[in-house]
Protein backbone atom coordinates (compact mmCIF):
# COMPACT_ATOMS: atom_id res chain seq x y z
CA UNK A 1 0.00 0.00 0.00
CA UNK A 2 0.65 3.67 -1.02
CA UNK A 3 1.40 6.04 2.30
CA UNK A 4 -1.31 7.48 3.65
CA UNK A 5 -0.18 11.07 3.39
CA UNK A 6 0.02 10.68 -0.67
CA UNK A 7 -1.78 13.75 -2.13
CA UNK A 8 -2.63 11.10 -4.79
CA UNK A 9 -4.99 9.42 -2.70
CA UNK A 10 -6.83 12.12 -1.61
CA UNK A 11 -10.94 11.92 -2.66
CA UNK A 12 -12.21 13.34 -6.00
CA UNK A 13 -8.52 13.09 -7.11
CA UNK A 14 -8.45 13.39 -11.15
CA UNK A 15 -5.51 10.80 -11.08
CA UNK A 16 -5.47 7.74 -12.09
CA UNK A 17 -5.17 5.26 -8.90
CA UNK A 18 -2.28 3.71 -10.94
CA UNK A 19 0.28 6.29 -10.24
CA UNK A 20 0.28 4.47 -6.57
CA UNK A 21 2.54 2.09 -8.82
CA UNK A 22 5.75 1.91 -10.67
CA UNK A 23 5.11 -0.49 -13.73
CA UNK A 24 8.25 -1.62 -15.46
CA UNK A 25 6.32 -0.38 -18.92
CA UNK A 26 3.71 1.44 -20.00
CA UNK A 27 0.25 -0.10 -21.72
CA UNK A 28 0.66 0.07 -25.51
CA UNK A 29 -2.87 1.39 -25.53
CA UNK A 30 -1.34 4.57 -24.28
CA UNK A 31 1.88 4.77 -25.77
CA UNK A 32 0.84 3.25 -29.23
CA UNK A 33 -2.85 4.96 -28.98
CA UNK A 34 -4.36 1.57 -29.88
CA UNK A 35 -3.80 -2.20 -29.98
CA UNK A 36 -0.60 -3.84 -31.20
CA UNK A 37 -1.24 -6.32 -33.80
CA UNK A 38 -0.01 -9.39 -33.76
CA UNK A 39 1.24 -11.50 -36.24
CA UNK A 40 -0.52 -14.57 -37.09
CA UNK A 41 1.35 -17.41 -39.40
CA UNK A 42 -0.68 -19.13 -42.04
CA UNK A 43 -3.37 -16.19 -41.67
CA UNK A 44 -3.60 -14.67 -44.51
CA UNK A 45 -6.05 -12.18 -45.07
CA UNK A 46 -7.86 -12.70 -42.56
CA UNK A 47 -6.73 -9.87 -40.47
CA UNK A 48 -5.32 -9.59 -36.87
CA UNK A 49 -6.48 -11.32 -33.79
CA UNK A 50 -7.63 -9.72 -30.73
CA UNK A 51 -6.45 -11.12 -27.25
CA UNK A 52 -6.13 -14.61 -27.29
CA UNK A 53 -5.41 -16.50 -24.21
CA UNK A 54 -2.15 -16.30 -22.00
CA UNK A 55 -0.57 -14.38 -24.98
CA UNK A 56 -2.19 -11.39 -23.26
CA UNK A 57 0.54 -11.74 -20.78
CA UNK A 58 2.98 -11.07 -23.42
CA UNK A 59 5.55 -8.41 -23.84
CA UNK A 60 4.04 -5.56 -25.78
CA UNK A 61 0.76 -6.30 -25.77
CA UNK A 62 -1.97 -4.30 -24.95
CA UNK A 63 -3.60 -3.89 -20.98
CA UNK A 64 -5.90 -1.47 -21.37
CA UNK A 65 -9.06 -0.66 -23.99
CA UNK A 66 -9.44 1.75 -26.61
CA UNK A 67 -12.37 3.22 -28.05
CA UNK A 68 -12.27 1.31 -30.81
CA UNK A 69 -11.87 -1.97 -28.84
CA UNK A 70 -14.76 -4.41 -29.31
CA UNK A 71 -14.88 -4.54 -25.06
CA UNK A 72 -14.25 -1.05 -24.44
CA UNK A 73 -17.04 -0.71 -20.90
CA UNK A 74 -17.78 -4.26 -21.30
CA UNK A 75 -20.87 -3.37 -22.94
CA UNK A 76 -20.75 -2.64 -26.48
CA UNK A 77 -20.67 -5.85 -28.36
CA UNK A 78 -20.36 -6.78 -32.44
CA UNK A 79 -22.95 -4.60 -33.78
CA UNK A 80 -22.56 -1.62 -31.73
CA UNK A 81 -18.85 0.53 -31.09
CA UNK A 82 -17.87 2.24 -28.48
CA UNK A 83 -20.37 5.68 -29.36
CA UNK A 84 -23.05 4.05 -30.32
CA UNK A 85 -22.38 3.47 -33.99
CA UNK A 86 -22.54 0.55 -36.19
CA UNK A 87 -19.53 -1.44 -37.41
CA UNK A 88 -18.53 -4.20 -39.25
CA UNK A 89 -19.24 -7.95 -36.87
CA UNK A 90 -16.12 -9.61 -35.87
CA UNK A 91 -15.62 -13.65 -35.97
CA UNK A 92 -16.88 -15.34 -33.25
CA UNK A 93 -14.88 -17.80 -31.21
CA UNK A 94 -15.72 -21.13 -30.33
CA UNK A 95 -16.64 -20.41 -26.90
CA UNK A 96 -19.21 -18.02 -28.24
CA UNK A 97 -20.44 -20.40 -30.49
CA UNK A 98 -21.31 -23.01 -27.94
CA UNK A 99 -22.56 -20.56 -25.73
CA UNK A 100 -25.19 -19.67 -28.92
CA UNK A 101 -26.12 -23.42 -29.24
CA UNK A 102 -26.52 -24.44 -25.67
CA UNK A 103 -28.47 -21.13 -25.63
CA UNK A 104 -30.81 -22.43 -28.35
CA UNK A 105 -31.36 -25.72 -27.08
CA UNK A 106 -32.31 -23.83 -23.44
CA UNK A 107 -34.53 -22.00 -25.29
CA UNK A 108 -36.11 -24.35 -27.17
CA UNK A 109 -37.02 -26.39 -24.45
CA UNK A 110 -37.85 -23.77 -21.77
CA UNK A 111 -40.60 -22.32 -24.81
CA UNK A 112 -42.02 -25.88 -25.44
CA UNK A 113 -42.72 -26.52 -22.19
CA UNK A 114 -44.24 -23.80 -21.40
CA UNK A 115 -46.60 -24.04 -24.37
CA UNK A 116 -47.33 -27.50 -23.15
CA UNK A 117 -47.96 -26.69 -20.08
CA UNK A 118 -50.37 -23.69 -20.87
CA UNK A 119 -52.55 -25.94 -23.06
CA UNK A 120 -52.70 -27.90 -19.64
CA UNK A 121 -53.83 -25.00 -17.84
CA UNK A 122 -56.55 -24.22 -20.41
CA UNK A 123 -58.29 -27.59 -20.85
CA UNK A 124 -56.60 -28.45 -24.55
CA UNK A 125 -55.85 -31.92 -24.09
CA UNK A 126 -57.73 -34.54 -23.27
CA UNK A 127 -58.26 -35.34 -19.79
CA UNK A 128 -56.49 -32.21 -18.77
CA UNK A 129 -59.39 -31.44 -16.36
CA UNK A 130 -58.34 -33.93 -13.90
CA UNK A 131 -54.05 -32.65 -13.71
CA UNK A 132 -56.22 -29.46 -12.92
CA UNK A 133 -57.59 -31.05 -9.96
CA UNK A 134 -55.25 -33.77 -8.82
CA UNK A 135 -51.44 -32.64 -9.79
CA UNK A 136 -51.96 -28.61 -9.31
CA UNK A 137 -48.72 -28.48 -7.39
CA UNK A 138 -46.10 -29.69 -9.63
CA UNK A 139 -48.04 -28.21 -12.60
CA UNK A 140 -47.16 -24.86 -10.86
CA UNK A 141 -43.98 -25.70 -9.88
CA UNK A 142 -43.70 -26.85 -13.78
CA UNK A 143 -45.03 -23.52 -15.33
CA UNK A 144 -42.81 -21.24 -12.92
CA UNK A 145 -39.65 -22.87 -13.87
CA UNK A 146 -40.90 -22.85 -17.83
CA UNK A 147 -41.00 -19.34 -17.43
CA UNK A 148 -37.85 -18.39 -15.37
CA UNK A 149 -35.96 -20.72 -18.21
CA UNK A 150 -37.42 -17.92 -21.09
CA UNK A 151 -36.58 -15.26 -18.67
CA UNK A 152 -33.02 -16.78 -18.48
CA UNK A 153 -32.73 -17.36 -21.84
CA UNK A 154 -33.21 -13.82 -22.68
CA UNK A 155 -30.93 -12.69 -20.52
CA UNK A 156 -28.01 -15.16 -22.32
CA UNK A 157 -29.46 -13.73 -25.83
CA UNK A 158 -28.85 -10.29 -24.63
CA UNK A 159 -25.02 -11.19 -23.14
CA UNK A 160 -23.70 -13.49 -26.10
CA UNK A 161 -24.96 -10.60 -28.91
CA UNK A 162 -23.67 -7.38 -26.78
CA UNK A 163 -20.50 -9.52 -25.52
CA UNK A 164 -21.62 -8.46 -22.19
CA UNK A 165 -20.08 -10.14 -19.31
CA UNK A 166 -22.29 -9.19 -16.59
CA UNK A 167 -25.20 -10.22 -18.36
CA UNK A 168 -23.73 -14.14 -18.72
CA UNK A 169 -22.44 -14.06 -15.20
CA UNK A 170 -26.70 -13.52 -14.46
CA UNK A 171 -27.18 -16.00 -17.04
CA UNK A 172 -25.16 -18.46 -15.39
CA UNK A 173 -26.68 -17.99 -12.39
CA UNK A 174 -29.95 -18.06 -13.14
CA UNK A 175 -29.25 -21.26 -15.15
CA UNK A 176 -29.05 -22.90 -11.75
CA UNK A 177 -32.28 -21.70 -10.56
CA UNK A 178 -34.04 -22.95 -13.59
CA UNK A 179 -32.42 -26.03 -12.36
CA UNK A 180 -33.64 -26.45 -8.97
CA UNK A 181 -36.88 -25.21 -10.34
CA UNK A 182 -37.13 -28.16 -12.96
CA UNK A 183 -35.91 -30.97 -10.82
CA UNK A 184 -38.22 -29.94 -8.08
CA UNK A 185 -41.75 -31.28 -10.09
CA UNK A 186 -39.67 -34.08 -11.57
CA UNK A 187 -39.36 -35.40 -7.70
CA UNK A 188 -42.47 -34.39 -6.85
CA UNK A 189 -44.28 -36.34 -9.55
CA UNK A 190 -41.36 -39.61 -8.85
CA UNK A 191 -42.09 -40.09 -5.23
CA UNK A 192 -45.90 -39.66 -5.48
CA UNK A 193 -46.08 -42.37 -8.23
CA UNK A 194 -43.27 -44.72 -6.31
CA UNK A 195 -43.98 -44.52 -3.23
CA UNK A 196 -47.52 -45.53 -1.98
CA UNK A 197 -49.86 -43.90 -4.65
CA UNK A 198 -52.64 -45.65 -3.76
CA UNK A 199 -52.81 -44.41 -0.13
CA UNK A 200 -52.32 -40.52 -1.98
CA UNK A 201 -55.36 -41.42 -3.97
CA UNK A 202 -57.50 -42.06 -0.78
CA UNK A 203 -56.44 -39.22 1.13
CA UNK A 204 -56.63 -36.97 -1.56
CA UNK A 205 -60.28 -38.08 -2.62
CA UNK A 206 -61.97 -37.91 0.86
CA UNK A 207 -59.94 -35.07 1.89
CA UNK A 208 -58.58 -32.57 -0.78
CA UNK A 209 -60.62 -32.95 -3.86
CA UNK A 210 -64.11 -32.44 -2.68
CA UNK A 211 -67.88 -32.83 -4.16
CA UNK A 212 -67.06 -30.55 -7.30
CA UNK A 213 -63.61 -32.91 -7.39
CA UNK A 214 -65.29 -36.06 -7.52
CA UNK A 215 -68.02 -34.62 -10.26
CA UNK A 216 -65.50 -33.88 -12.95
CA UNK A 217 -63.22 -37.13 -12.30
CA UNK A 218 -66.62 -38.51 -12.50
CA UNK A 219 -67.12 -37.05 -15.88
CA UNK A 220 -63.84 -37.30 -17.16
CA UNK A 221 -63.63 -41.43 -16.65
CA UNK A 222 -66.88 -42.74 -16.49
CA UNK A 223 -66.79 -43.49 -13.36
CA UNK A 224 -69.25 -43.04 -10.05
CA UNK A 225 -68.15 -43.01 -6.76
CA UNK A 226 -64.72 -44.22 -4.99
CA UNK A 227 -65.30 -47.65 -4.35
CA UNK A 228 -69.04 -47.94 -6.07
CA UNK A 229 -71.74 -44.87 -6.39
CA UNK A 230 -72.34 -45.63 -2.26
CA UNK A 231 -69.08 -44.21 -1.37
CA UNK A 232 -68.33 -40.76 -1.51
CA UNK A 233 -69.76 -40.08 -4.80
CA UNK A 234 -71.16 -36.50 -6.66
CA UNK A 235 -74.63 -37.21 -7.61
CA UNK A 236 -74.92 -36.14 -11.34
CA UNK A 237 -77.35 -37.75 -14.53
CA UNK A 238 -74.47 -40.66 -15.04
CA UNK A 239 -73.49 -41.27 -11.81
CA UNK A 240 -76.70 -42.43 -9.11
CA UNK A 241 -77.79 -45.02 -7.07
CA UNK A 242 -78.40 -48.01 -9.46
CA UNK A 243 -75.59 -47.00 -11.94
CA UNK A 244 -73.52 -49.63 -13.71
CA UNK A 245 -70.69 -47.28 -14.04
CA UNK A 246 -67.28 -48.95 -11.65
CA UNK A 247 -65.75 -46.94 -9.06
CA UNK A 248 -63.55 -43.93 -9.64
CA UNK A 249 -60.40 -45.45 -7.84
CA UNK A 250 -59.15 -48.16 -10.27
CA UNK A 251 -59.11 -45.59 -13.33
CA UNK A 252 -58.32 -42.76 -11.66
CA UNK A 253 -55.19 -44.70 -10.48
CA UNK A 254 -54.23 -45.94 -13.55
CA UNK A 255 -54.29 -42.37 -14.91
CA UNK A 256 -52.44 -40.92 -12.54
CA UNK A 257 -49.58 -43.67 -12.70
CA UNK A 258 -49.40 -42.50 -16.67
CA UNK A 259 -49.34 -39.21 -16.00
CA UNK A 260 -46.63 -39.33 -13.32
CA UNK A 261 -44.76 -41.58 -14.64
CA UNK A 262 -44.34 -39.10 -18.48
CA UNK A 263 -43.92 -36.24 -16.26
CA UNK A 264 -40.60 -37.52 -13.79
CA UNK A 265 -39.48 -39.24 -17.17
CA UNK A 266 -39.31 -35.67 -19.64
CA UNK A 267 -37.80 -34.22 -16.60
CA UNK A 268 -35.43 -35.96 -15.56
CA UNK A 269 -34.86 -36.30 -19.77
CA UNK A 270 -34.17 -32.44 -19.51
CA UNK A 271 -31.32 -32.65 -16.59
CA UNK A 272 -28.40 -33.74 -18.68
CA UNK A 273 -29.60 -30.92 -21.92
CA UNK A 274 -29.51 -28.35 -18.57
CA UNK A 275 -26.16 -29.44 -16.93
CA UNK A 276 -24.91 -28.95 -20.53
CA UNK A 277 -26.00 -24.91 -20.45
CA UNK A 278 -24.89 -24.68 -16.90
CA UNK A 279 -21.12 -25.88 -17.96
CA UNK A 280 -20.94 -24.12 -21.04
CA UNK A 281 -22.01 -21.09 -19.33
CA UNK A 282 -19.37 -21.62 -16.71
CA UNK A 283 -16.77 -22.47 -19.28
CA UNK A 284 -17.69 -19.87 -21.82
CA UNK A 285 -18.95 -16.93 -20.48
CA UNK A 286 -15.86 -15.40 -19.95
CA UNK A 287 -14.48 -15.91 -23.21
CA UNK A 288 -17.38 -14.67 -25.85
CA UNK A 289 -14.68 -12.50 -27.34
CA UNK A 290 -10.39 -12.93 -28.02
CA UNK A 291 -9.56 -11.36 -25.38
CA UNK A 292 -8.72 -13.38 -21.98
CA UNK A 293 -10.79 -12.73 -19.13
CA UNK A 294 -12.77 -9.52 -19.14
CA UNK A 295 -9.38 -8.14 -20.68
CA UNK A 296 -9.55 -4.65 -19.20
CA UNK A 297 -8.15 -2.49 -16.78
CA UNK A 298 -11.04 -0.58 -13.93
CA UNK A 299 -11.41 2.60 -15.29
CA UNK A 300 -9.89 4.09 -11.66
CA UNK A 301 -6.67 2.71 -12.69
CA UNK A 302 -6.97 3.59 -16.53
CA UNK A 303 -3.52 5.78 -17.25
CA UNK A 304 -4.14 8.95 -18.82
CA UNK A 305 -1.48 11.72 -19.92
CA UNK A 306 -1.77 13.01 -16.46
CA UNK A 307 -1.27 10.02 -14.94
CA UNK A 308 1.57 8.88 -16.42
CA UNK A 309 3.32 12.82 -15.66
CA UNK A 310 2.79 11.82 -12.12
CA UNK A 311 4.24 8.14 -12.25
CA UNK A 312 7.31 9.43 -13.94
CA UNK A 313 7.83 12.52 -11.80
CA UNK A 314 7.70 9.62 -8.49
CA UNK A 315 10.47 7.62 -10.26
CA UNK A 316 12.53 10.76 -11.41
CA UNK A 317 12.23 11.46 -7.28
CA UNK A 318 13.75 8.21 -6.28
CA UNK A 319 16.50 8.65 -8.95
CA UNK A 320 17.03 12.12 -7.42
CA UNK A 321 17.80 10.51 -3.96
CA UNK A 322 19.35 7.99 -5.21
CA UNK A 323 21.92 9.16 -7.66
CA UNK A 324 21.21 12.95 -7.69
CA UNK A 325 18.78 15.71 -9.91
CA UNK A 326 21.25 15.45 -12.97
CA UNK A 327 20.94 11.64 -13.37
CA UNK A 328 17.63 11.98 -12.74
CA UNK A 329 16.93 14.90 -15.35
CA UNK A 330 18.85 13.02 -17.63
CA UNK A 331 17.07 9.72 -17.10
CA UNK A 332 13.73 11.06 -17.63
CA UNK A 333 14.60 13.03 -21.01
CA UNK A 334 15.84 9.71 -22.26
CA UNK A 335 12.63 8.76 -21.72
CA UNK A 336 10.82 10.83 -22.85
CA UNK A 337 12.11 10.43 -26.43
CA UNK A 338 12.58 6.71 -26.36
CA UNK A 339 8.32 6.15 -25.58
CA UNK A 340 7.79 8.84 -27.75
CA UNK A 341 6.35 11.04 -24.72
CA UNK A 342 7.20 15.00 -25.80
CA UNK A 343 3.90 15.57 -25.41
CA UNK A 344 3.77 14.72 -21.71
CA UNK A 345 2.84 17.90 -19.02
CA UNK A 346 6.73 18.75 -17.47
CA UNK A 347 6.00 18.27 -13.48
CA UNK A 348 8.49 19.86 -11.26
CA UNK A 349 10.42 17.37 -9.02
CA UNK A 350 13.14 17.59 -6.20
CA UNK A 351 15.19 15.03 -4.33
CA UNK A 352 13.07 16.61 -1.43
CA UNK A 353 9.67 15.15 -2.40
CA UNK A 354 8.00 12.36 -1.36
CA UNK A 355 8.29 8.87 -2.75
CA UNK A 356 5.41 6.81 -3.24
CA UNK A 357 7.23 3.18 -2.72
CA UNK A 358 5.16 -0.41 -3.50
CA UNK A 359 5.36 -2.59 -0.56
Amino acid sequence: MSRTGSPLLRSGSPVSLTVNYLPTKFSDALVYNGLRNRNRAGAKGLGFKRGGGTAAFRAGEARVATDGDEDYDGVQGAWFGANGTFKKTLRWNRFKWTLFFANVLFTGYSISGLIFLLCTWFNVFHHADIILISNRTELILSTVAASLGIVTSIVGWAGILLNNRAFLAVYTFLLWICFAFLVTPGYLTYRNRNYNLSGKINQQWSQQLGVSGWLQIQNQLQCCGFFSPFVEAAVSQTCYARSNLPGCKGPFMVFERTVLARWYAIVFGLVPFQIFCIVAGLLCSNHVTYRFGKGMTPKAYRLDMSSMAAIMDQYANQLAEQYGADVASEAMARSRSNLHLDALPNVPYSSTAPSFAHK
